[in-house]
């Protein structure tokens, strides 16, 4: 491993340098365009910017014509005057016609980028459904971190895809409730400047839980307003929004932003659901292009809930669909959040990106799962909770060069995690005041050190993506339960090596073949017990597809993919958790579409199959419990220049197995959402609509073993919690 670094690490030291011409592309705010398309007009080569804004052309020379694109920018044709030019792009409404397809391992933010100027983010728990082939599932009054569906895995809360936000981990791992619990609750959606995603674990820079995919979120540095909103609608439900620039100008930016929401929900006994948010953040925009971010964000969130309710209970009659067995449900939590960033230039060719971040959370669920099945008086109610703090720091090396005249991206970097979890608790309560023991009841002390280096070698129409990571963990855990105080502690290592390669005949058409090996960890109580075994299970994968412009407006991705995971984490009903299983097999095919139809309309589809197998079982007890098999969202939106903007989308969940021998199904949905609005001047004036069509469907399901009260013997069945019925709010957002 030494051996490679250092072969990677040299290459800096090489000073043959081709003769090569680039700049630099700004928005009118001077704010650096990442993925800022470059094509030379006279050669044919194409080149995007990288998150600083500079690009670089090979056999470039003065006299050359260049035409510059960036989505919802105004392309921009101009003559190569010097070696180093600085290119301003003015905002325009999105032309499809006007996106090209380069040469980047982060080739499908095209099309996220896409999705968000035609179909903005509405909610938080919107957010990761901007990630095509990606579902979502709340099964608990609206405060739980949303369940997750991606590429035939249950990923329960978040144990196989990694989560961040401006560099800052959102996933919780060993979390009170399960492994990798990402809430992305305290990101306001209105901040977000873009969503960096993939899927497979292909990017070095993406560790622990990048098995299935990861999602980065980056925030707004500058707001482009002021901006207050209000909204209400049904089931008693009320926001408000408030954003305010408080410097912003060429060498600095600071905004703050405001989220206040609150409902009862649809259900029989009120959700009294209300949260805050709380974002803050200051840029400073320094010489030689320096620049330093410091974000602040608080959010606190509180909530009833009715639980997940037995088919059997309302086939009897003795509840509604929007009924509860257990109605005392619910919880609090809340996490605050401080980052800093600094991106430092060194020269034209590097820089380095450094981001450290801490964090303060606090859980407590109360859930109930099995009704009466192992205390037939009292009841099974349960209480997990813990308090928690997560440091980490993570500093890369960005340079450029060019051996044999031809440009090198390489990327180095070293990193660290630890959470510190205090009193993390799993608990017998009843009526969420008294316990009546604790079942568990510990510390946990977990540190993650990594390193990783990447290089991105373009070869003519060729770019080459070696990569290497290597992950250290220590886990420490304090039993409180134990009669003699101990810490028990474990420590692993994992190498993860990566290889990419795209190929780019045209800025119509990319091929792809991405291979990659990446790991989720385990639960630090699991690790400790199990004595170290099974504590870095790997994930590897394989994808071959293709993104294509076969028209000017139209733009299709697709690939074939496999992965196999070395340890799959399987829903456990009966007990609520989940628990380590197998191995495993998945490989399917994603395709998606954008079509823009004239100038103001906007198409967009996705659909994924997935097949699926445990394999140590038995056939036909190989099934992967709640693993997706078909999903398919799609939609229509409208962006008239009178102001009218327009939307309606579509999301089809097949039906999948509960079980392992399929005896038991979780049925399949259709959903349909609407919304409206209308701009005058400073004024909006909208209306969003969930489930127009009023489709009774069960929004999560499980095959869980419970006995309701007096029943004589337990029953295995699903368990769901519904999904909204036919749902409106009203919105007005003032802009100054």
């Amino acid at each position: 491993m030494q051996k490679i670094f250092t072969l990677l690490f040299s290459l800096c030291t090489i000073s043959a340098y081709a003769q090569n011409y680039g700049g630099s592309v700004y928005d009118r705010e001077r704010r650096p365009l990442q993925e800022a398309t470059v094509y030379n007009q006279r050669t044919g080569a194409h080149t995007h910017t990288n998150e600083v804004g500079t690009f670089r052309l090979q056999d470039g020379q003065p006299g050359d014509t260049l035409k510059v694109s960036h989505v919802s920018f105004k392309t921009q044709v101009l003559v190569l005057q010097k070696q180093s030019q600085t290119i301003i792009l003015e905002p325009s409404n999105l032309e499809l016609n006007e996106v090209a397809i380069t040469s980047s391992i982060r080739h499908l933010n095209i099309i996220s980028d896409i999705d968000l100027k035609t179909n903005p983010v509405k909610s938080s728990q919107e957010l990761l459904r901007k990630v095509p082939g990606l579902f979502i599932g709340q099964h608990a009054g609206g405060g739980k971190a949303e369940q997750i569906f991606l590429r035939g895995f249950d990923i329960d809360h978040g144990t196989d895809i990694n989560i961040s936000v401006d560099g800052m981990p959102v996933n919780m791992v060993s979390h009170a409730h399960g492994q990798g619990y990402a809430d992305l609750h305290f990101l306001i959606p209105e901040i977000i400047e873009n969503i960096d995603f993939d899927k497979g674990p292909y990017h070095a820079d993406k560790g622990n839980l990048a098995t299935a995919g990861y999602v980065a979120f980056k925030t707004r540095e500058r707001l482009d307003n002021n901006n207050v909103t209000v909204e209400a609608g049904k089931f008693n439900t009320y926001r408000t929004l408030g954003m305010f620039n408080l410097v912003n100008d060429g060498k600095q930016s600071a905004y703050v932003a405001a989220d206040y929401q609150m409902t009862d929900g649809y259900f029989v006994s009120p959700q009294h659901f209300n949260r805050i948010n709380l974002t803050g953040k200051y840029t400073a925009y320094m010489d030689n292009n320096d620049k330093l971010s410091l974000s602040v964000s608080h959010f606190n969130s509180k909530w009833d809930a009715s639980g997940q309710i037995p088919q059997r209970a309302i086939d009897a009659g003795l509840i509604t669909r929007f009924g509860a067995i257990d109605n005392t449900e619910g919880g609090n939590t809340s996490r605050t959040n401080v980052n800093l960033q600094y991106l430092k230039h060194v020269d034209e060719n590097t820089f380095v990106r450094s981001t450290a971040f801490y964090s303060r959370y606090n859980f407590e669920l109360y859930s109930n799962f099995t009704f009466f099945l192992e205390d037939p008086v009292n009841g099974d109610q349960i209480r997990q909770k813990e308090n928690r703090s997560i440091f980490g720091f993570e500093s890369e090396l960005n340079k450029s060069f060019y051996p044999g005249g031809n440009p090198l991206e390489f990327k180095a970097a070293v990193g660290l995690r630890n959470d510190n979890v205090d009193n993390i608790e799993l608990s017998h309560t009843v009526n969420r005041k008294t316990t009546l023991e604790q079942l568990k009841l510990g510390d946990v002390n977990e540190t993650n050190l990594y390193a990783y280096a990447s290089a991105e070698y373009k070869l003519g129409n060729w770019l080459i993506n070696p990569a290497v990571r290597v992950d250290h963990f220590e886990f420490d855990y304090v039993d409180k339960l134990a009669t003699a105080y101990a810490t028990q502690s474990q420590g692993k290592s994992i190498v993860s090596p990566k290889l990419n390669f795209l190929y780019n005949p045209s800025n119509k058409i990319q091929y792809f073949l991405k291979l990659g090996k990446g790991f989720h960890s385990n639960d630090t109580r699991v690790v400790v017990a199990q004595k170290g075994l099974e504590t870095l299970p790997g994930a590897y994968g394989a994808d071959l597809g293709l993104i294509w412009k076969p028209v000017s407006k139209l733009v299709v991705n697709t690939a074939l993919w496999y992965l196999f995971l070395e340890q799959e984490f399987v829903y456990v009903g009966d007990a609520g958790i989940v628990e380590p299983s197998g191995k495993t097999t998945r490989k399917g095919i994603d395709l998606g579409a954008r079509y823009q139809l004239g100038r103001w309309i906007f198409i967009n589809g996705d659909l994924t199959y997935t097949h699926g197998r445990s394999n140590e079982a038995a056939k036909g007890e190989d099934r992967i419990p709640l693993a997706p098999v078909v999903t398919v969202a799609g939609g229509v939106s409208l962006h008239h220049p009178s102001g009218i903007n327009a939307g309606i989308n579509t999301r089809y969940l097949g039906h999948r197995p509960a079980n392992e021998d399929n005896s038991i199904v979780a049925k399949g949905y259709c959903v349909t959402d609407a919304n409206i609005s209308y701009q005058y001047k400073q004024f909006t004036i909208g209306v969003i609509t969930e489930n127009i069509f009023n489709t009774a469907w069960n929004e999560t399901q499980f095959a869980t073993e419970s006995r309701l009260k007096d029943e004589p013997a337990p029953v295995t069945e699903i368990h769901f919690t519904p999904g909204t019925p036919f749902n409106i709010r009203g919105t007005l957002s003032y802009k100054f």
